[in-house]
């Protein structure tokens, strides 16, 4: 997978919450877009996402424009705000719900990420009866459940503690080990970077900066 955006520029209510924004991603990375509260980095990971068009330049997904050939990309797996599922299920049965929509994977693969992220504990209990840091388990975990090709994840280490974080990190290890494209967002420089093969620094809808991470 390659994606291309060329520059993107997008206003809402009379701010510009993308500003020429022009970059190149490639499968078997991980990029991570750090900045403050209001950079415009989960903007630029909604545009991706084809959550919403620019309106001016292009986001292109292998050939496909978005917004023209196709609203979404093929194949992604994303997580963007609060994680909402069906309140009275549990965590198994709200990815057999999806599952039931998508058709791309099997109940076996099912119990295997609810492993992996640390749920596979969590039994009976219904989503509504969840802690924050179950929640956004269960939103890694959906992300995560089709192997996509393309991962999205916007401060996904949001409630999480340290063991948790670690897991994460081994988790998008493996997808990119896969072939992935994962797209990550962090307010947090040491935590984006500790994540990341490639970090985007974003300030007021601009990148201001890009480098490789030295491991």
């Amino acid at each position: 997978m390659y994606i291309e955006v060329s520059d993107v520029s997008k206003t809402i209510k009379g701010i510009k919450v993308l500003d020429h924004i022009t970059l190149s991603l490639s499968t078997g990375k991980i990029y991570g877009i750090q900045g403050k509260n209001g950079s415009g980095k989960t903007m630029l990971l909604r545009a991706i996402s084809g959550l919403i068009f620019p309106d001016q330049g292009k986001v292109m997904v292998d050939q496909d424009i978005l917004g023209k050939d196709r609203d979404f990309p093929k194949d992604i797996g994303i997580l963007i705000g609060y994680p909402d599922f069906v309140p009275y299920l549990s965590a198994l049965d709200n990815l057999k719900q999806l599952n039931r929509i998508r058709k791309r994977t099997d109940e076996e693969r099912l119990y295997e990420v609810l492993q992996d992220v640390g749920l596979e504990d969590a039994g009976d209990k219904i989503f509504r009866r969840f802690s924050m840091g179950m929640k956004q388990k269960l939103g890694i975990a959906a992300a995560l459940m089709d192997h996509p090709k393309l991962l999205i994840l916007d401060e996904p280490t949001n409630a999480l503690d340290r063991e948790s974080v670690a897991k994460l990190r081994n988790l998008l290890i493996k997808e990119k080990e896969r072939g992935s494209c994962i797209l990550l967002s962090s307010h947090d420089k040491e935590e984006i970077e500790a994540l990341s093969d490639e970090v985007i620094q974003m300030e007021d809808g601009k990148i201001i900066e890009s480098f490789a991470v030295d491991r």
